[in-house]
């Protein structure tokens, strides 16, 4: 069953319309970035302070919200969200919130960067519990937040946006373990790329449905750049990287042997990979493709997770 686009009618309650705004059910990526993190913590025997761990939490899934949000402002002002008629709903073409007149452009601007506020008031308390250090993962996550849609930077728009995903989700991990180890180290970088690629990834596959239109708003994302035939071996590039990272981390000891278990989740990618490679050009045929990677990447998180926790 398709699911429905956002309408006035469905979402009177203005809390309710807020909040489904957000695109609630995409931030249980953020969660499990988060969980990756306190996993490599506990693994480093730190000590483990659970009101930090929850205030990172909200901290991590807030920014997550202001991104989307301010996503969606960025595209309607572009005009790639109105013109895209080959979206998948709820997967491509932003939330609808705007185009179906559920939120004005304005609110949605001023919803986005009030998210914002909120993590930095978030960050600003885990940083005064914490250590002064956390300030940098915190502004260049807010940067990256922004900086991937707005102007003048429009990151995505000139071909980084995976970049901004592996960033963003790696400063999640990183951020994580911080806050309960307050210091730096190489733990949770190494522990969270894989998982980081394999979320860079949806995004690609995302913007196979969406290139018609990005490409009319001058959103040169990779997909668009590269012809169709040639773009869709990079879903197959990014998750080998992410794989092969896995793999070696755990052969030069920078994760436990169990960590292997998230391997489990590489016949979604590739299920994944099969159809889009099949499919590319029929971007109406990949919903499923698009559903396999969003369970293939928590699917690794989860099992990534649980494998380093079993490990303490």
């Amino acid at each position: 069953m398709t699911p429905q686009e956002p309408s006035v009618a469905a979402f009177k309650n203005p809390l309710a319309r807020y909040f489904a705004a957000t695109r609630p059910a995409f931030l249980t990526a953020s969660l499990m970035a988060c969980l990756i993190g306190l996993a490599v913590t506990k693994l480093a025997g730190s000590s483990f302070d659970i009101m930090l761990a929850l205030t990172t939490l909200l901290f991590a899934m807030l920014a997550h919200a202001a991104a989307n949000v301010l996503n969606d402002y960025y595209d309607a002002q572009n005009g790639t969200d109105a013109c895209n008629v080959e979206r998948i709903f709820p997967f491509t073409g932003g939330s609808r919130f705007i185009q179906n007149g559920v939120l004005t452009p304005a609110q949605t601007r001023n919803f986005g960067f009030a998210l914002l506020f909120g993590v930095a008031l978030a960050g600003l308390w885990l940083m005064l519990r914490t250590d002064f250090q956390l300030a940098y993962i915190g502004l260049a996550g807010l940067f990256i937040g922004w900086a991937y849609s707005a102007p003048p930077f429009r990151l995505n728009s000139r071909g980084w946006g995976e970049l901004c995903i592996v960033a963003g989700f790696l400063l999640i991990v990183v951020g994580a373990d911080f806050v309960q180890r307050r210091d730096f180290s190489a733990a949770p970088f190494i522990a969270g790329l894989s998982y980081a690629l394999l979320a860079a990834n949806l995004l690609y596959i995302n913007q196979f449905p969406d290139r018609t239109a990005d490409m009319a708003a001058g959103k040169l994302h990779w997909v668009a750049r590269l012809d169709v035939p040639q773009a869709r071996w990079g879903y197959v590039l990014i998750v080998l990287l992410a794989y092969l990272w896995l793999i070696m981390s755990v052969a030069l000891g920078g994760l436990p042997r169990s960590a292997l278990a998230a391997l489990l989740a590489l016949p979604l990618s590739v299920k994944a990979a099969h159809i889009l490679l099949r499919h590319a050009s029929e971007p109406q045929q990949l919903g499923g493709a698009i559903k396999l990677t969003i369970a293939a990447m928590l699917l690794h998180g989860a099992l990534l997770s649980l494998a380093i926790l079993m490990n303490n």
